[in-house]
């Protein structure tokens, strides 16, 4: 009995203990973000002024937060159920998607004075920009892709899918988009030049893939399932499964650090999962708690930080908890 007591009292002190510089995540702060209640939704930032945005759809507001100072410095109220946003550099504008009324509404410049919206119908959910050509994606509805022109700031094309699309990627080279389509339970393949559906693969087994990112290193899709907790790499030729590993629950983002050749995944159970690519396939390094709910989250290669959005919990207010991987 004592010998099992001293196990237990090790263990604890063991799980309590911080993180260790030599982890690979290592929480170096937390920026409160003050009067927010519900659900957090997904993030952008804006590299060139180091502010970033976070969908507080519980709230229906935006928060503005000042990377260099740590703090909250506005907040962008009657968002009707932001889900999505997005930054466009070279406009210096920010775009967040509603999911109560579907629409898109964009904000300019250092003050993101309002612009006109842009109606897309219902549900405007995840966003993509291409680092090319600058036109923001929007997922939204009953199934489509919706193509905004950010120098008119207008809707160019829908590209339609077979339901609801939940989190995409835009292949860095050439005109593939990859959709995670959950209530079809496929991964639809999407030619952005000629605004069509061009393949469909079947997700099998999988259920709910909603977070998506694409490995440019080695060139594979990355999705994510919630049923049953999986993370698979796809081949972006014929969506051929290369290898998978079981993840934490109820996850909503994948972030690959192409730097480290590792994988981080944010789940609301409470915990981050982080994978190191190894040959073909991908090994856990760690599992990193963070707090229940707390499923999106935002890399930044540049400001090499992982940033995750930590909603308001058993009296905890809600932060931004930011992590820095290490070596």
């Amino acid at each position: 009995m004592r010998a099992a007591r001293i196990l237990v009292a090790v263990g604890a002190i063991l799980f309590a203990a911080p993180a260790m510089a030599d982890d690979p995540l290592v929480l170096e702060t937390k920026i409160p973000l003050p009067d927010v209640d519900g659900r957090i939704d997904h993030m952008a930032i804006d590299l060139a002024h180091k502010r970033l945005f976070v969908a507080e759809l519980g709230n229906d507001s935006v928060g503005v937060v000042d990377l260099a100072h740590g703090k909250v410095i506005r907040t962008l109220y009657h968002m009707k159920e932001p889900q999505g946003v997005a930054y466009q550099a070279e406009t210096d504008t920010l775009y967040v998607a509603s999911g109560l009324d579907g629409a898109v509404r964009p904000f300019v410049g250092m003050t993101l004075k309002p612009a006109d919206v842009i109606p897309l119908g219902r549900d405007a959910d995840n966003m993509r920009i291409d680092a090319k050509s600058g036109l923001v994606f929007v997922g939204h509805s009953t199934g489509a892709v919706a193509v905004i022109d950010p120098k008119s700031r207008t809707k160019q094309a829908d590209i339609p899918v077979r339901e609801h699309p939940e989190g995409f990627a835009l292949a860095p080279d050439g005109d593939r988009i990859f959709v995670n389509v959950p209530d079809a339970r496929q991964v639809a393949v999407l030619d952005r030049t000629i605004g069509k559906q061009v393949a469909v693969w079947p997700t099998n087994d999988g259920h709910e893939n909603f977070p998506m990112a694409f490995d440019e290193a080695s060139g594979r899709i990355l999705i994510v399932y919630r049923r049953p907790p999986q993370l698979d790499a796809l081949s972006p030729a014929d969506g051929k499964v290369l290898a998978n590993i079981p993840t934490c629950g109820d996850a909503d983002d994948v972030f690959v650090d192409q730097r480290r050749n590792r994988v981080y995944v944010s789940c609301g159970e409470g915990v981050l999962d982080v994978f190191q690519r190894q040959g073909e396939g991908y090994d856990r390094l760690a599992r990193v708690l963070t707090s229940s709910g707390a499923r999106t989250s935002l890399f930044s290669d540049a400001l090499d930080r992982l940033y995750v959005a930590a909603r308001s919990v058993n009296g905890a207010p809600a932060a931004l908890w930011v992590f820095r991987p290490t070596p």
